[in-house]
């Protein structure tokens, strides 16, 4: 029997057999570089998984040197052994920074190989019982750290698999630092003994549990970003970088249940820009799909982070404002309205691009399903186009109405345009008569 835990644990580290040791780490680290190199080539995006994966083949090598110490010289066991380790804990924290990229650093990846293979050639370092250890103890706990904190910078993207590895590479680094004070108080014989017997044990089960798990950690990091990405291509429009109709409206309804706990007035508006198909045919495609994201770029800045922009098809564009009344909605309609005019594409043509806008809007004791929003404020939008187009109207300001007041409303000043324009409703023609039209109205208005 152990006369203490503490005992029982030492006696168990004295007995672990060296050998099977070195022939175990040498056989995972190699399985593990070669896996996340295979993951690599599945994924070539991510080229973080070729550093991680050559960085354990690097390490295999640095402990197949260490293992035939008494076999090659202290050149190649000690001095190039440990260079490759720092080597490959430099090549760790490489791919950590491409991961989130940031830019490859050379200095970095070597700096601690050299720093070492540099020590080495001091005859006061290489006769010290205690300065190898504690400058290789700090530079791995060094790279381990960095690695730590270039994962942590990057913790605002959701993956799940990050703070794990954050921690774990801190613990790693905190273990190889305990090493110091060890090598610094203990005496010199001592020494020796701990760190080629029991503290071998101890660093040689913890790196070997620790490139296992990080391997796997980071196999799982990658894989969640090629999630996410996927994701996101399938949330977002590529033409204009905002999100897309399924994106918008799926946001949109979650969005609207929330409503429930804290309600606010809610404002959903629809863009429709004015004679695009007469743009694509004139000017070509290119200069249509830079108009579509110069409109996507100006409306986003215009709106609040809150507030949900999406591209609902073609030259068709919503908004849902949370927490915004009407005065609110039409105001910043408005401002995407004037800054999208002002904004043209080709100086020789005054007024080549103009957008109309409805908008809908419910208190904030009401409640309406998302489609129910888009459909007012869709007929709104009509409205603004038979009312001469580059303009705002607000659904409920037709909506309800008896038949002379919308005959007022769309009446002057817009009645000239609404003859002069072809396709256009008459300005006597009420609201019902407008949307009964809506179909027969080509496209591209």
């Amino acid at each position: 029997m152990c006369a203490s835990l503490g005992n029982c644990a030492y006696r168990w580290l004295m007995n672990l057999d060296v050998k099977t040791m070195f022939v175990v780490t040498i056989a995972v680290t190699a399985v593990l570089g070669l896996l996340l190199l295979y993951a690599w080539h599945q994924q070539r995006k991510i080229s973080s998984l070729a550093w991680w994966g050559v960085a354990h083949l690097v390490a295999c090598v640095a402990v197949v040197l260490i293992s035939e110490r008494g076999n090659l010289t202290s050149f190649w066991s000690v001095e190039v052994a440990n260079a490759l380790l720092f080597v490959s804990a430099g090549m760790i924290w490489n791919g950590a920074r491409l991961f989130d990229g940031n830019k490859s650093s050379p200095v970095g990846i070597f700096g601690g190989a050299v720093a070492w293979l540099l020590a080495a050639q001091l005859t006061q370092f290489t006769s010290g019982v205690h300065e190898p250890v504690i400058f290789s103890s700090m530079i791995i706990a060094a790279y381990a750290f960095a690695t730590a904190a270039e994962f942590w910078r990057g913790r605002h993207e959701n993956l799940v698999s990050r703070l794990p590895l954050v921690v774990m590479l801190a613990t790693h680094g905190a273990l190889y630092l305990l090493r110091v004070p060890l090598a610094l108080f203990v005496p010199g014989g001592k020494s020796e003994a701990l760190f080629s017997t029991a503290w071998f044990g101890v660093i040689g089960l913890e790196s070997l549990l620790y490139m296992i798990a990080t391997a796997f950690i980071l196999l799982a990091l990658a894989k969640e970003r090629a999630e996410l990405e996927h994701k996101v291509a399938a949330s977002v429009d590529p033409l204009t970088g905002i999100a897309n109709r399924r994106a918008f409206l799926d946001s949109a309804v979650r969005s609207l249940n929330q409503r429930v706990r804290h309600p606010q007035p809610v404002s959903a508006l629809l863009f429709d820009l004015d004679r695009f198909k007469s743009i694509n045919d004139r000017y070509g495609h290119a200069v249509g799909d830079r108009v579509l994201r110069m409109f996507a770029d100006i409306a986003a800045i215009e709106l609040r982070s809150t507030d949900l922009l999406g591209r609902l098809g073609g030259e068709e564009f919503g908004a849902v404002l949370f927490g915004a009344e009407a005065s609110s909605a039409v105001a910043t309609a408005e401002r995407i309205r004037n800054a999208f005019a002002a904004s043209q594409p080709n100086g020789n043509d005054k007024g080549l691009i103009s957008v109309s806008v409805g908008v809908a809007t419910i208190a904030a004791d009401e409640t309406a399903e998302i489609e129910t929003l888009l459909t007012r404020a869709d007929e709104a939008l009509y409205v603004a186009k038979a009312r001469g187009r580059n303009r705002v109207e607000v659904a409920d300001g037709y909506l309800g109405r008896s038949r002379e007041r919308t005959k007022e409303a769309l009446a002057a000043p817009a009645a000239a345009a609404l003859v002069a324009s072809p396709g256009i409703v008459p300005a006597e023609t009420t609201l019902s008569d407008v949307l009964r039209e809506k179909r027969t109205v080509p496209s591209g208005t």
